[in-house]
């Protein structure tokens, strides 16, 4: 018997269906299919129902865009005032306070001691350009390393940027030049050795080239990847030796997923730059540059920027979701979900040899499922079907990847506990039946 879901019809239900029908006629089909096949009508913390009245428990929280929730009444009220006073104006054109306030918050929430300040967007790959941009021309150079099972979005240069070809790159090219892919060595797949790094990346580039290391501190879309012990550091050294930019990519790891705002504060590391969204304005289209302020205050006024950045009704909604974060003790609150999930994975593990690896940190956590646990064949077919028997038992939880083997859990900050141990009953029924 469930407690928080309630299927009241098949899934998809009649009006959903209906619903899919104009979206086979008009939608774009490159867009995409949906994890779920019902069409959503409202959303309530982790709680999501759709147009047939079918209640979800929703561990996508919209791609982690949703740290405080579906429709938090904060979050909520917030945006009503702004609507109702002005929605857009343009900051260059006629400025507002939000936007000022929101950079002064993040600014000092930034780790390190060295003073910052903020550049805002409207989401995560403008963000990571605009940061590869500000690090060009500050160094004077060109070059831009990544990592393998990166991503970084889908504009010309992110594109380039991410690692996986389909679908993300399909026929897409010519690529962005000038970007530079390196190994990403973690517990469960210790690709390289980090002694060996520094030899393998003045081997395939001058470093004196380079302007920036965009790296994840926890890789989000390439599989919830947790870097080994002194890796992050060991980046941090090489970027200052050679005077190479260090740019976090904090989308999809930042705003307290991991039990800190920022994800690379598990480490004590200061980076030159983070970039932010996804949950910084609560899934309204917000994203920021985080620099230290030598950094952008070498570049001229209006070299960067754009028309709806920093869009008012955003910046609202990002005030507030620090807001909570504060009052509603949600680091903490990450944490704790961190512990209920290892745990529950764990036990997990034990009874079913599909589960080849736990990992994370905090409530950025996720499972990598395997055929074999000595050849850590990916069992891509399997996650599939368990994420399937998931949604049709009333449970969205997203897989991850490069080769779409992991479950992930992207799920709100404010998810009771109860919520969270009856979707991971349905989790571990789907695995059993796998």
């Amino acid at each position: 018997m469930r407690k928080f879901i309630s299927l009241k019809t098949e899934v998809p239900g009649p009006k959903s269906q209906e619903i899919a029908k104009k979206r086979e006629k008009y939608v774009a089909k490159p867009m995409g299919g949906s994890l779920s096949p019902g069409y959503i009508d409202y959303g309530e913390g982790a709680l999501v129902t759709d147009v047939d009245g079918n209640r979800y428990i929703d561990l996508t929280g919209g791609w982690g865009c949703l740290a405080v929730g579906h429709s938090h009444p904060s979050v909520v009220s917030a945006v009503k005032k702004q609507v109702e006073k002005f929605t857009h104006t343009d900051f260059t054109a006629i400025p507002y306070d939000s936007f000022v306030t929101l950079s002064e918050k993040l600014a000092q929430l930034a780790p390190g001691n060295s003073p910052k300040n903020v550049a805002l967007f409207n989401c995560g790959a403008e963000a990571i350009e605009n940061a590869v941009k500000i690090a060009r021309a500050f160094t004077g150079r060109p070059g831009v390393i990544v990592f393998e099972n990166s991503f970084h979005g889908r504009t010309l240069l992110t594109m380039s940027m991410t690692h996986k070809a389909m679908p993300y790159k399909y026929k897409f090219g010519p690529f962005a030049p000038e970007v530079y892919r390196l190994p990403f060595p973690t517990p469960y797949h210790p690709s390289i050795e980090i002694k060996n790094f520094e030899r393998i990346m003045t081997n395939m580039v001058n470093p004196e080239t380079i302007a920036a290391v965009v790296i994840e501190p926890i890789q989000g879309e390439g599989g919830f990847n947790v870097p080994v012990d002194g890796f992050l550091e060991h980046i941090r050294e090489l970027c200052s030796k050679y005077g190479i930019m260090m740019i976090t990519d904090e989308i999809q790891s930042g705003i307290g997923r991991t039990g800190k705002f920022f994800a690379i504060e598990n480490w004590n590391i200061e980076p030159d730059m983070t970039c932010l969204a996804k949950s910084l304005a609560s899934g309204l289209p917000l994203s920021a540059v985080i620099a230290r302020k030598e950094i952008t205050d070498s570049l001229p006024g209006g070299s960067i920027g754009g028309t709806y950045v920093g869009n008012p009704l955003a910046c609202q909604a990002a005030i507030e979701v620090i807001n909570i974060i504060e009052k509603e003790n949600l680091l903490e609150r990450a944490i704790m979900i961190g512990d209920r999930l290892k745990k529950r994975f764990l036990a997990m593990k034990e009874k079913f040899p599909l589960i080849g690896d736990v990992r994370g940190i905090g409530a950025m956590t996720a499972i990598e499922l395997v055929r074999d646990r000595e050849t850590k064949e990916p069992a891509t077919e399997e996650t599939g079907k368990i994420v399937q028997y998931c949604v049709q038992n009333g449970v969205f939880v997203p897989s991850a990847g490069i080769n779409k083997n992991l479950l992930r859990i992207l799920v709100t900050l404010v998810i009771t506990d109860e919520q969270l141990e009856e979707a991971l009953d349905v989790i571990e029924e789907a695995i059993a039946r796998v």
